[in-house]
């Protein structure tokens, strides 16, 4: 069955949750830290996700 366009969900993909740990994971993964890490970027910046990205990117490699 197709995917009705019509029906959306009230997610915002800009933002990440902290509560999602799918998300969570996701994320980190993409920028190589942890989810730890990724926890307590939210907790600094917000769940803005390319306010996180860019904090994730200035953050030391391990």
């Amino acid at each position: 069955m197709a995917d009705d366009k019509g029906k959306r969900d009230l997610r915002d993909r800009n933002k990440v949750s902290a509560d999602d740990d799918y998300e969570v994971r996701f994320f980190a993964l993409q920028n190589n830290i942890t989810p730890e890490q990724v926890r307590e970027l939210i907790r600094e910046h917000g769940s803005d996700r390319a306010t996180l990205t860019e904090a994730a990117k200035a953050m030391p490699t391990q």
